[in-house]
């Protein structure tokens, strides 16, 4: 039996609630960049709306299922503003506020990737157009903030991993949809995406960048551009698996 028909919550509030949330929170991290950036309060609103709401109007559009819930909800835009206020006017730069921040862009992350992967099921769609969608929700409206402020996404390497993280959730939400439990797949969907997250920045996680080798090269050659790029670099140590 699900939560919702335990306990007699509506999915939909509890999917509202989440969705909010996260636009706060992701209004408040699209203000921070435009504060870092020296933007002026245009700048604070743009951002933060891109940073709340650019995935979940992505999703949206590429799903077809009528206009994207971030411009006929008045609350979204309102929620995505109030973060930006919270930013221009606190830098939100102490160490509580960086772990705090930390753990609430996990927390938003596994929200949205499930949230984005069970609207696409919801609709009809396989799994991987729903793992698609959930990242897409997931980490879309960070892309197109960091694309707006002149900045390379973080989710394309050189940075803790996040992508990865949208990805797990996504198909934790996938796979208890299908077994008809989605309030708790978003609730397993949410924590993991959280604790995922954080323990990728303390471990400072990424994924291996490509070093410039193909594969028309020998063994030989491979192995000297490996040896090179070690008495290069010699505090990198193995690169990490994912």
């Amino acid at each position: 039996m699900d939560l919702a028909e335990i306990y007699g919550i509506e999915v939909n509030d509890i999917f509202r609630f989440i969705d909010l949330t996260g636009v706060l929170l992701n209004g408040i991290l699209g203000g921070k960049l435009a504060r870092t950036k020296h933007f002026d309060a245009v700048g604070f609103v743009i951002l933060a709306i891109m940073s709340a709401m650019g995935g979940g109007i992505v999703r949206d559009v590429m799903l077809q299922h009528g206009p994207p819930v971030a411009l006929t909800d008045p609350l979204y835009i309102s929620t995505a503003l109030v973060g930006a206020g919270i930013a221009f006017f606190w830098k939100l730069s102490s160490r509580f506020w960086r772990i705090a921040l930390i753990i609430a862009d996990g927390t938003v992350l596994g929200c949205w990737a499930a949230t984005g992967a069970m609207k696409t099921l919801a609709l009809g769609f396989g799994i991987m157009p729903a793992l698609l969608l959930g990242i897409t929700t997931a980490v879309g409206g960070g892309m197109i903030r960091d694309v707006t402020a002149g900045n390379v996404p973080m989710v394309f390497g050189g940075n803790n991993l996040y992508a990865t993280p949208a990805l797990v959730s996504a198909a934790i939400m996938v796979l208890l949809y299908s077994l008809g439990s989605p309030t708790w797949g978003m609730i397993l969907a949410t924590v993991v995406g959280s604790s995922f997250t954080v323990v990728a920045h303390w471990r400072k996680w990424q994924l291996p960048v490509h070093s410039d080798w193909s594969l028309a090269e020998t063994p030989a050659q491979l192995k000297a551009r490996l040896a090179q790029r070690a008495r290069e670099n010699p505090q990198s140590g193995t690169p990490r698996e994912d």
